[in-house]
């Protein structure tokens, strides 16, 4: 149905591919918005109980294992009471570090510690110099394409940018997806034939970040990206029972890193702005600066696996000290006191509420230590090593983040957000509404509508693909077919492959 890009020889033929790319994908834009949009704290919305439906899904989570649950979440605290010490000791020691060179040989005190901590940085993916060229190519772009809509409006630090040079060189770089196919080989399938690949990186084409010193409007708190009530919600993450062993209280048994339950998860119930309808193994971005601790960078929560559960339980669960009645929250001082954070302050709700905290449909999952005392998230947020330009930081996309709330550095904190995506089917599909927004130039399905960058000076079209990328760069754009003859793949991996190539319209 569709030719690859070798056959694209002239600007005509270049053209009859991009209106056949247009004709697959159906989905409506999203309205317009900016990042601001994604999250209740940054557009100045407050916290509330949810609709009533919420406290009964609760019920319905838990019904028969109400014990077993109670019990668990005591554990649970017990764990967390013994590792957040170690946390705060290690601070950004705590962040597993490999180079790019290292990665066809992995230390295993990387890989374990990664499997544990669900994040990384990945030293030297690209060259230094090309990441700072990468940089002032992006300057001279938003230079010459003035009305580029950012947040915040008057001192622009997020850019809705999604189709510059420099985004899709970054994504399609070699070495960038030779380092996403390492770190997504971390994931497993419990079964073998699971039609999913993650020796085929899918570009999923976010923003870029270029946040100057002094800036404190970019204050984005401690979140968990790829939804929020959609973990709750049956006909969200439910759909693959990816939290089950949580709800029947056995939260040790919680495999973050199993992939095959992530497959039919519906992570976007709600066409919220920013929220993420695909499916991202791990959230990143490429460093494009020289940035340290408290220099506008990012801090991660390196508990995955005891984070995920405590976030998770934590609305099926009032303090019976130190709140008011009927109150979810507590003081700064309460928060941190150890009569209130003790186990038998905290009892399982007899009646579910409909409080899910943090959670608001169509915006992204938000913590805070008011809401989630137990995580002690003033300490056990803890910042990035420094980073270089070039190097890449990857983390689980269960991990609770943020950054900075205020760049007290001296330059800028500039990043391409890059996130790593095994090629699934409905990867795909999210592929063929990305492709179509790519060739008109408007933005990416997941985010803010508009006419995006169709009316910009220097973005790339369909025909400069093959040559700027390569073949494997525009298999990852949906731009060329994957050959599923490749020698080595397992029957799932030919699987996907090949429903990718119908999907994308290469076969009939």
């Amino acid at each position: 149905m569709l030719s690859t890009l070798r056959t694209i020889r002239t600007p005509a033929a270049a053209h009859r591919t991009a209106s056949r790319l247009r004709t697959v994908a159906t989905q409506a834009q999203k309205r317009a918005g900016d990042i601001s949009d994604a999250f209740v704290s940054l557009s100045g919305q407050q916290f509330t109980p949810l609709a009533p439906q919420y406290a009964s899904l609760k019920g319905r989570l838990i019904k028969g294992h109400e014990d077993a649950v109670r019990q668990s979440w005591e554990r649970l605290l017990r764990e967390l009471r013994a590792e957040i010490p170690l946390i705060v000791e290690l601070g950004s020691k705590a962040i597993p570090e490999i180079n790019f060179k290292d990665i066809d040989n992995s230390p295993q005190a990387f890989n374990d510690a990664l499997k544990k901590r669900g994040v990384a940085v990945v030293r030297g993916v690209v060259p230094e110099e090309e990441a700072l060229n990468w940089k002032e190519d992006l300057r001279q772009y938003i230079k010459a394409n003035p009305q580029t809509a950012a947040f915040p409006a008057d001192n622009p630090q997020v850019f809705e940018l999604y189709w510059s040079r420099t985004q899709m060189l970054a994504r399609g770089h070699p070495n960038l997806l030779k380092a996403s196919r390492f770190l997504m080989s971390f994931w497993h399938s419990a079964n073998p034939d699971t039609p999913i690949s993650t020796q085929h990186p899918v570009s999923y084409c976010d923003r870029l970040r270029m946040r100057l010193p002094g800036d404190a409007r970019f204050a984005l708190g401690p979140h968990v990206d790829g939804g929020s009530v959609e973990r709750w919600d049956e006909k969200g993450y439910g759909l693959g029972h990816v939290y089950d062993s949580v709800w029947k209280g056995e939260w040790e048994n919680f495999d973050p890193w199993e992939a095959s339950c992530r497959l039919p998860v519906v992570s976007d119930m709600h066409q919220g702005v920013g929220a993420c309808s695909a499916f991202r193994m791990y959230q990143g971005w490429m460093s494009l600066s020289e940035t340290g601790p408290f220099e506008g960078t990012l801090l991660v929560n390196p508990l995955l696996a005891k984070a995920t559960a405590y976030y998770l339980l934590r609305p099926f669960f009032s303090p019976k000290r130190g709140v008011e009645a009927g109150a979810q929250t507590t003081t700064e001082a309460n928060s941190t006191s150890a009569d209130f954070l003790t186990s038998d302050n905290w009892t399982l709700d007899e009646t579910p509420t409909s409080w899910v905290q943090g959670a608001t449909p169509g915006h992204g999952q938000e913590l805070s230590h008011l809401l989630h005392p137990h995580l002690n998230l003033n300490q056990t947020m803890v910042h990035m090593p420094k980073v270089r330009p070039g190097d890449y930081v990857a983390w689980h996309c269960d991990t609770v983040h943020s950054v900075d709330k205020t760049h007290a550095g001296k330059g800028d904190s500039s990043v391409l957000y890059i996130p790593a995506c095994p090629l699934t089917e409905a990867n795909a599909k999210y592929l063929v509404n990305q492709r179509k927004r790519f060739v008109d130039g408007t933005p990416s399905p997941d985010f803010g509508g508009g006419i995006g960058e169709s009316k910009h000076q220097g973005v790339v079209k369909v025909g400069d693909m093959e040559r700027l990328v390569g073949d494997e760069g525009c298999q990852a754009m949906g731009l060329k077919e994957f050959n599923s003859a490749e020698p080595g793949r397992t029957t799932g991996e030919r699987a996907v492959m090949d429903r990718a190539n119908k999907i994308l319209g290469f076969y009939d």
